[in-house]
């Protein structure tokens, strides 16, 4: 594939939350010089295969004037280990901004790998051929958390010279990411007929004593003084999240031909870093060796000033279950008439000993996973839809065990009994409204969010045959809920148009209330079981509570809510991701 091939740009996708979470790091030796006059300004743009087709996934900075560039751009991605996932890492001259689109770039070369395989694949400018590399990467770095190594890129002539390296790193336990913001003060000046133009980077010493580039800040235009924009890195890239590990600050005064001019440096940790911004005295010496060795009164080349540092605590859905999370489930089924009279074998609702009809099936087999979830095992039972006794009134969200007092079961099982003993005891009947019943579990919910603690979360599981008739006030009951420590599962049992049920899962767009007002979060999750009625249990798992860990973690997190356990205050915890 040559470099101005057409492809795809990759829309965001919102990542599974059972998916690692990995960072990639990318630096190259030896690149072909396509200029002339100067060296090439390289970039590296990463894509990953769809359906048989490349997608770009993002882009490098462009380094100027490099042939052996290291890029501080990192590379997030989810690793799934049950998926292949398809790499491709393309190098280029770059000759403009770095964009989208490289149409006027000059393609130096690519590498094809898989996240999870042992071998990579490197492709050749001209020949195109696939060459297997033999290294490894995806296969082993969930259970060894990095792993670095050379990957070849053949450019013509130069075959076997240019590579490229990427460092991999499990960030799946991170828990936090920080923003910050340096300036300088009285930096040397390196130019003769102007000031300096500083930037500074930002380097992680490793176990090994390598050093990792952080970041590298932009170029401040002849200025000694400069005020560089503030960044944010994760806790795992700055220190792996070890707040003592040594860190070095270099500060360089940019030269276009790629020659720059070193100003000073110092070192420090993320720990000092914090404290000394705490104590207001978070300033270092940026020290040049060589003048403090030749320079008798020589002090420094400036000073460097943390003028801001904020710590995002980013807690995993484990963090609050571990921390006491208890979470409740509530199972809704559908006794609707559109189901068929159960006395009738073609009914959805028909018992049969030797046969679960599809509600039963559907229940036991997602039920048993949302159990792995419920704490005390007790699920509250309702059911909607019926002319229930004694009055045989018609109810959207009486308790399947008829003990409005008490609606709860004793696990899965218990809602299996309870369905059998309510279904001779009811009158099929309608319409199919299911906002009262979300509207109830909300009223749970809304109780609970004034607790102040990550300490109950709300699960509520409809089990329905069809379309919604409350469409309307089922999307403002939603909207209204997602505001709440709560979400909705929704199982289609049978074969009927679940277009309504698509539109409540909120994946293809916002959901909006009536009146216009949008979704604080996505809470529903629609699952057709028809799809999965062979599918494994952990196929059926994956599915059904994909989205329920996510959900979870951003109502939290927007609450600045730790896990309890930690013992933090309101206002620690941060934002659900970090970039």
């Amino acid at each position: 594939m040559s470099g101005d091939s057409e492809r795809a740009v990759a829309p965001g996708v919102v990542p599974a939350p059972c998916a690692s979470k990995v960072e990639l790091r990318l630096s190259c030796r030896h690149l072909l010089d396509r200029d002339p006059l100067t060296k090439s300004d390289p970039s590296v743009v990463l894509l990953q295969q769809a359906q048989g087709q490349w997608l770009q996934v993002d882009r490098t900075e462009v380094v100027k004037s490099s042939l052996h560039p290291v890029f501080s751009k990192v590379f997030t991605i989810d690793y799934y280990f049950e998926e292949v996932q398809k790499l491709r890492f393309e190098v280029y001259d770059t000759h403009g901004p770095s964009g989208l689109s490289c149409q006027d770039d000059d393609f130096l070369g690519a590498m094809e790998c898989t996240l999870g395989q042992t071998e990579f694949h490197c492709v050749c400018p001209g020949t195109h051929s696939v060459d297997q590399a033999g290294l490894e990467l995806g296969s082993k770095i969930v259970a060894q958390k990095k792993m670095t190594r050379p990957l070849l890129l053949r450019f013509g002539r130069n075959a076997g010279k240019s590579t490229i390296t990427v460092i991999a790193e499990d960030i799946s336990g991170n828990n936090g990411y920080v923003e910050l913001s340096f300036q300088a003060r009285k930096l040397d000046d390196k130019d003769l007929f102007s000031k300096s133009d500083p930037f500074l980077e930002l380097y992680r010493i490793n176990d090994d004593s390598s050093e990792q580039l952080v970041y590298r800040t932009e170029v401040v235009k002849n200025n000694l003084n400069p005020v560089w924009e503030p960044f944010k890195v994760s806790l795992n890239s700055l220190c792996s999240c070890e707040e003592t590990r040594p860190l070095k600050c270099l500060v360089w005064d940019y030269d276009s031909r790629g020659k720059h001019d070193f100003i000073g440096e110092f070192t420090t940790t993320f720990a000092e870093m914090q404290k000394a911004f705490e104590e207001e005295q978070a300033q270092w010496d940026c020290v040049n060796a060589k003048y403090k060795q030749k320079k008798r009164n020589y002090k420094n080349s400036g000073v460097v000033i943390l003028a801001d540092l904020k710590l995002h605590r980013v807690h995993s859905f484990l963090d609050y279950i571990m921390g006491g999370c208890q979470i409740h489930c509530t199972v809704a089924i559908d006794f609707t008439a559109s189901n068929g009279d159960p006395r009738n074998s073609c009914s959805l609702h028909h018992i049969n000993p030797y046969q679960p009809n599809e509600y039963l099936r559907a229940l036991v087999a997602v039920g048993e996973v949302c159990q792995d979830y419920d704490s005390d095992k007790r699920f509250s039972a309702l059911g909607f839809g019926a002319r229930i006794p004694p009055k045989y009134e018609v109810s959207h969200d009486f308790a399947i065990n008829f003990n409005p007092e008490d609606d709860e079961c004793e696990g899965i099982q218990g809602v299996v009994e309870a369905y059998q003993n309510c279904l001779p005891k009811v009158q099929l009947y309608g319409p199919t409204n299911v906002a009262p019943i979300i509207s109830k579990v909300a009223r749970m919910a809304a109780a609970e969010e004034h607790s102040g603690e990550a300490s109950q979360y709300y699960i509520l599981l409809i089990l329905t045959d069809g379309v919604v008739t409350d469409m309307a006030d089922t999307r403002e009951a939603i909207v209204r809920a997602s505001h709440l420590p709560m979400s909705v599962i929704i199982v289609g049992v049978g074969n009927a148009d679940f277009t309504d049920m698509q539109i409540l899962d909120g994946d293809d767009g916002v959901l909006r209330s009536p009146r216009g007002e949008p979704a604080l979060r996505d809470i529903v999750q629609f699952v057709p079981f028809r799809e999965l009625k062979n599918a494994s249990p952990a196929a059926l798992a994956k599915c059904v509570l994909a989205e329920v860990p996510k959900q979870v973690v951003e109502y939290y997190s927007h609450k600045d809510l730790p896990p309890r356990s930690l013992g933090g205050q309101p206002g620690e915890a941060g934002p659900s991701s970090a970039p």
